[in-house]
């Protein structure tokens, strides 16, 4: 387990997996997210940003659902701006949403795998932390949404940005003009879940499964690839296509990949040691 305490997460460490989860846990509220919360997320997965022994963060809602099963529901409403932010005030709103969005770019710019693993609601700014994930683990009673509309916002942490360009101009209009809730059958077949499963054994395995996977892949080439995607396709193709030659050319000098040729020549599995 982790040393450092935090007052709305959990963490876990698996080791026989080499990876983290980090759940959010907050069942009365459906795991709704607020200022502090998402700093917390932060604070437990830095501590694991050069611990070798760990290659993969899983964030989930917690287990112990009390009310309904929820990744998250979205932000606190009932728990303000913060100390010292006077909604009323443009400035201080603006401010507001800085304060978020610096934490769920923290999240997304983690230099390891970030799996978000979603049972049931992923809405507002719960949706928004799953769009700062790598990959998305969904069960079928899952469902996406920004409901913000309703209450005349929208979604500002990232949500109007970053969804249209998973699944398009259209498609996010749709899900922010309306506030459709669009299920996680849909998303997968929109591309934006990478897999669907079903509730309890099977998404635990599933979970289980792919971080373990990453947990014990080589970790400099997992660290490139997510450089060389994430920001070579906000740029020209020539210039992503140079970032990626030299992502190439940094992985080339990690242990890992010597002991990959090794093994390949040597025809057994490779054991990475997650050297970064």
């Amino acid at each position: 387990m982790s040393e450092k305490e935090f007052k709305d997460v959990l963490v876990e460490k698996v080791e026989d997996g080499n990876y983290v989860v980090i759940s959010i846990n907050r069942p009365d509220k459906l795991n709704a997210l607020t200022t502090d919360t998402l700093r917390e997320i932060f604070e437990a997965m830095e501590q694991f940003e050069t611990d070798g022994s760990i290659r993969c963060i899983v964030l989930r809602g917690t287990k112990n659902v009390t009310k309904k099963a929820a990744f998250s529901a979205g932000a606190d409403l009932a728990a303000g701006f913060g100390k010292g932010l006077n909604p009323s005030i443009p400035a201080h709103s603006v401010i507001a949403m800085q304060q978020k969005h610096r934490y769920y770019t923290l999240i997304e710019d983690f230099p390891k795998p970030v799996i978000a693993a979603v049972d049931g609601y992923a809405f507002g700014g719960g949706c928004e932390l799953s769009l700062v994930c790598d990959i998305i683990i969904a069960t079928r009673r899952s469902f996406f949404g920004f409901p913000e509309i309703a209450r005349g916002i929208f979604p500002g942490n990232g949500g109007t940005q970053r969804m249209a360009r998973h699944i398009g101009q259209s498609r996010t209009m749709k899900m922010c003009y309306f506030g459709e809730r669009e299920s996680a059958e849909t998303m997968h077949d929109w591309g934006y879940v990478s897999f669907l499963c079903n509730d309890g054994d099977e998404f635990e395995t599933l979970i289980h499964e792919k971080a373990s996977i990453l947990g014990n892949s080589a970790t400099t080439g997992l660290f490139c690839i997510k450089k060389a995607v994430k920001f070579g396709t906000q740029v020209p193709l020539n210039v992503g296509n140079t970032l990626e030659m030299f992502g190439f050319g940094i992985n080339s000098g990690s242990k890992d990949v010597t002991e990959g040729i090794t093994a390949f020549l040597q025809k057994r599995d490779p054991k990475f040691t997650g050297g970064m």
